[in-house]
């Protein structure tokens, strides 16, 4: 019988990062199967469930674990109680998790306590928020990484998690931006109902510690935008205190030159980056994603602090409106090189290597604090 995966998702970007691993490991004869909760199970958010249950050979099980407004140890509470039940009765061999989100923190400490295997994706990265807490416990808590960077590695070995267990595969993302995107622009036009030919991509997601200052700096952010007079496409925030506040300012924005969406299918949004002249917000896509891809992008605030740097990459507090206008001025339409410190879109393969190997499952789940070498 073959062994059996099961990849957490709980919101659309963590989907786009795991999607080709679970392919992968699909075409390895693996039984591969998802459990969706959190916002792909919210109509706000594009009921993003969807494009889970859109991957041929997998299954996919539903979990709802909140409701509208609901705090994070809540929503953190109600998915440890829903997972524990999940698995329990499906007894996966091996649960893959990414990134910071509470919905892979609630999962990862079910399997910690019952000693079930843990894969943890793209930990050992930094951002200065509470986001960076939740990555670095979900390390901890995780029996084997599968991080981006040499950086990474290293972070997670400090840590104290073993060499053996931690592998520089890159970020699996950029594996489906490495290729064609399969849609044309054209496609991505009439799905979306797109009327402009030169563009920006805003995405501005809350900072959870600043979740009192988020409809200001939202205000301040998209002021700057509208200033300048350029197009832009306006993908949501996700669900995390502050949001409401954001929304209340996309509420003001001008809908001619704004077109705002709730969520896009990767195929589509890789194929819109693609064509982008400008990215700006504080996503990961526009640290990671738009410097692969040569796409210049705004790095606003503090949500990705640290997080990753290369040439194409400005930076600037909401309320640096002359900055925001610079920015707009100097690098729209530019094209940059590109930039694969975080991989050259070979993730999956490396991930569906290391799944073959037999020290890969004969590591101990029973952890010991390693030392990292001075």
């Amino acid at each position: 019988m073959s062994r059996s995966i099961l990849f957490v998702t709980g919101t659309r970007a963590d989907f786009g990062k795991l999607e080709p691993l679970a392919i992968a490991a699909r075409d390895q004869g693996f039984a591969v199967s998802f459990f969706v909760t959190g916002m792909h199970m919210l109509d706000r958010y594009g009921l993003t469930k969807v494009e889970v249950h859109r991957t041929p050979g997998v299954n996919v099980h539903e979990f709802l674990n909140q409701r509208a407004g609901d705090p994070q140890d809540m929503i953190l509470a109600k998915t440890v109680i829903g997972f524990s039940d999940f698995v329990k009765e499906h007894a996966p061999d091996l649960v893959i998790i990414h990134g910071d989100r509470v919905e892979a923190l609630a999962c990862a400490l079910v399997c910690a306590t019952n000693y079930i295997r843990c894969a943890h994706i793209e930990g050992g990265e930094v951002s200065g928020t509470i986001d960076e807490i939740y990555r670095h416990c979900n390390s901890k808590l995780a029996s084997s990484h599968f991080v981006s960077s040499d950086d990474a590695a290293r972070r997670v070995m400090s840590l104290g998690e073993a060499a053996d267990d931690i592998h520089a595969i890159g970020s699996p993302e950029l594996d489906f931006h490495a290729g064609p995107s399969g849609v044309t622009m054209e496609d991505v036009k009439s799905r979306y109902d797109l009327a402009f030919d030169d563009f920006g991509i805003c995405i501005f997601h809350p900072v959870t510690s600043e979740a009192a200052t988020m409809g200001a700096q939202a205000d301040a952010l998209f002021s700057a935008l509208d200033a300048s007079g350029k197009n832009f496409i306006l993908i949501a925030p996700n669900n995390d205190p502050g949001s409401v506040d954001i929304f209340a300012a996309i509420n003001r924005l001008p809908t001619d030159r704004f077109r705002v969406l709730p969520s896009m299918r990767f195929a589509h949004f890789s194929e819109l980056m693609k064509n982008a002249s400008a990215m700006v917000g504080n996503s990961s896509a526009g640290v990671r994603e738009a410097p692969f891809i040569g796409v210049p992008s705004l790095d606003i605030g503090t949500r990705q602090t640290n997080r990753a740097k290369s040439p194409s990459v400005f930076f600037a507090a909401a309320s640096e409106t002359d900055k925001i206008a610079a920015f707009l001025a100097e690098q729209w339409g530019k094209s940059h090189p590109r930039h694969d410190a975080f991989g050259g879109g070979s993730a999956a393969d490396r991930f569906a290597a290391i799944l073959q190997t037999d020290a890969f499952w004969n590591s101990a789940l029973q952890k010991t604090f390693h030392d990292a070498e001075s």
